[in-house]
């Protein structure tokens, strides 16, 4: 076993956790070692540590609760994301988890997040599993040894799987399981789910409130990477949509994948020191980075293995959101440290599967700030039961589940920072042409390759742009190594009315998901919608 940093202030008594045996700062290494000794996981045949996180393969947001009290009663946009529990009954699970933590072996670990020295958060979690903490150490930002002796937290994690309350009614939950944010306090507490996902999203919920309220800093759920000349680029997108598989660019270095700032001092950084990604049907073709960063250090999450200890990549018998995290130090091609000047070009990525966005088009500010609102992509037919067709599926800024405050405030602070910079806004479609899913195409990986790369070399500056009749868009009419005839979508639909049908009626879904967003939303975010809703009649555009 390495030798390990314990702090001055180690004393888990004043958390009100007693006679515990803490193991403080442990390498990844013994962490893992002691997973496998305890029965909690098992080696591939790689040396990769992989774990079954039991009954949670996922986030459970509907146990998602905020603490309202006066500092957060009227800056949250409270609802159906962000929950209210009262402090009473958060201090009532607080000491009921502190006091099943009491007497057990713990492990702890001083870290932070925000690589921009300017902002860095420590954060201190305690866990009750070993590879709990293993997956902190990948994901947060490592703190210097020479920084741990005297580490104070300015947030405390505490992670308890094994806890569930027994009646849930009593103090506001659904279920046994919570996971709970007290901002007054800051405190992130996690009870009756061993998914490691529910630690990381907690604490960048943290940061999203924190960063816009108290500093000017735009928090967002993207990607980022860099050019050799210095020029940064972000990529939003939810899942499935090619945020990670474009972001893994060859020629520029990543900053982070998952989780940025961007500051009013003209810099992105990352808040993370880690990557936390899906591995469903993962292959070293599709994702060269990622099948390459898993190795002893990485943890497999809900994967299936023969006995041999191969990975089956394909297998979804557990879950389809099988995961792997491992440090940023995994991927070779790294910007360090992760953060880099204000970016040049911002995508945002969607999967339309009804085959109406254009592959490509430019945004105006207003358009910028309506999509990043409305944060659209589609699911498509076999992805759920029952759906049969492409669904539309909306996340406010691409990331809803984790933004306390309206969805307008971020985008507000994000045209304002575009057009101090001058960014250009690309809207990304990795989705279908020439027809909706299972009657169009999805668009080839190499042709959306082609357009990024023209973007960020340049070679879109002064091209000429014809603006979509329905959703308003600006549309290039030619771009270097992809066909002109796909840069229009209507052109690739042999019924060209079917198409006009269908744009209208994915109109109407953007109109309608916006009418909750109206009433905050400014004149310039509104313009920057679908030109039409379904009681207009564009045949004539045919």
């Amino acid at each position: 076993m390495k030798e390990t940093i314990t702090p001055k202030h180690a004393d888990l008594e004043r958390y009100g956790i007693k006679d515990a045996d803490v193991h403080w700062n442990l390498s990844p290494e013994d962490l893992q070692k002691r997973t496998i000794e305890r029965g909690m996981g098992k080696e591939t045949n790689n040396g990769t540590l992989a774990i079954n996180t039991g009954k949670f393969t996922g986030r459970s947001p509907q146990d998602r609760f905020l603490v309202k009290d006066d500092y957060t009663a009227d800056k949250i946009w409270w609802g159906k994301i962000n929950k209210p529990i009262s402090p009473a009954n958060f201090d009532i699970l607080y000491d009921e988890v502190v006091n099943y933590m009491s007497g057990k072996e713990l492990y702890a670990r001083d870290a932070y997040v925000c690589a921009d020295p300017k902002y860095k958060l420590n954060v201190r979690t305690i866990t009750e599993y070993p590879w709990s903490n293993m997956f902190i150490y990948n994901m947060f930002l490592r703190s210097d040894p020479s920084e741990l002796v005297d580490f104070e937290e300015d947030w405390l994690v505490l992670c308890a799987p094994g806890y569930s309350y027994p009646d849930p009614a009593a103090v506001g939950l659904r279920q046994g399981n919570f996971s709970i944010l007290n901002f007054t306090k800051k405190i992130a507490l996690v009870g009756g789910s061993a998914y490691t996902g529910e630690m990381k999203k907690g604490i960048f919920t943290a940061l999203n409130m924190i960063l816009p309220t108290d500093h000017n800093v735009l928090p967002m759920h993207c990607s980022a990477n860099v050019g050799e000349k210095g020029d940064t680029a972000i990529y939003f997108g939810l899942s499935g949509t090619g945020k990670t598989t474009l972001s893994a660019d060859p020629d520029r270095k990543l900053i982070g994948d998952d989780e940025h700032g961007w500051t009013s001092e003209d810099r992105i950084f990352n808040f993370e020191g880690g990557c936390y990604a899906k591995a469903i049907d993962l292959t070293e073709e599709k994702e060269p980075d990622i099948y390459r960063a898993i190795k002893p250090g990485a943890i497999l999450e809900n994967v299936i293995f023969t006995e041999d200890g191969d990975v089956d990549y394909m297998d979804s018998t557990i879950t389809q959101n099988t995961r792997v995290s491992y440090p940023l130090y995994h991927i070779d091609n790294i910007q360090e440290p992760s953060y880099a000047d204000n970016p040049k070009d911002i995508f945002f990525l969607t999967c339309d599967a009804f085959g109406v966005l254009p592959p490509v088009s430019k945004l105006t500010p207003g358009q910028a700030a309506y999509h990043f609102i409305s944060g659209y992509t589609a699911k498509v037919a076999g992805t759920e039961a029952g759906i049969t067709e492409p669904v539309p599926s909306f996340s406010a800024c691409f990331g809803a589940p984790f933004m306390p405050l309206h969805p307008t405030v971020y985008a507000e602070m994000l045209s304002k920072k575009m057009q101090d910079a001058g960014v250009n806004v690309w809207l990304i479609n990795t989705g279908w042409s020439g027809g909706p899913y299972g009657v169009g195409s999805r668009i080839k990986l190499k042709y959306t390759r082609a357009m990024i790369t023209a973007i960020l070399n340049g070679d879109m500056e002064g091209m000429e742009f014809q603006q979509h009749p329905i959703f308003g868009l600006f549309m290039p009419t030619s771009c270097t190594g992809v066909p002109s005839e796909i840069l229009d979508p209507m052109n690739t639909w042999e019924n060209k009315s079917a198409y006009v049908s269908k744009s209208i009626q994915l109109a109407h879904s953007f109109h309608l998901n916006f009418e909750k967003f109206q009433s905050q939303a400014s004149k310039q975010i509104i313009e920057g919608g679908p030109l039409i809703d379904e009681h207009h009649d564009l045949h004539e555009h045919v």
